[in-house]
């Protein structure tokens, strides 16, 4: 199964298509916070909802965001807490994360499948 990165999510929105999969909750709220009116955003929020499996935080995703976050910091290897929590999910639930930025490379080494656009 296919979990996408927000990139991926607006890249797909915007040429009108859709591939079925998986969206975190930190991809929905960074997609969502883009969003100036409520109206809209509360519109786009259930379509987002109905068209995508929204995977919430859970103890393991924790667990591993700790260890990345841990192993990332040793490493002096930055990537946005966001990231590290969309990477988390995607190894707590053994997926492929589909996206566009290079930063989940380093992600690899620790676990993460990566599938670049």
């Amino acid at each position: 199964m296919t979990l996408f990165d927000t990139d991926v999510l607006i890249e797909m929105l915007e040429e009108r298509g859709h591939e079925a999969g998986t969206i975190t909750i930190i991809t929905l709220i960074e997609f969502l916070r883009g969003i100036a009116e409520p109206e809209k955003r509360a519109k786009v929020k259930e379509l987002l909802e109905r068209s995508f499996t929204i995977l919430n935080l859970d103890n393991e995703v924790v667990k591993t965001y700790c260890s990345l976050y841990r192993k990332l910091r040793e490493e002096g290897i930055p990537i946005p807490d966001a990231d590290i929590l969309i990477a988390a999910t995607a190894i707590s639930h053994n997926m492929t994360l589909k996206t566009k930025d290079e930063h989940f490379e380093k992600l690899k080494q620790m676990g993460l499948k990566v599938e670049r656009c």
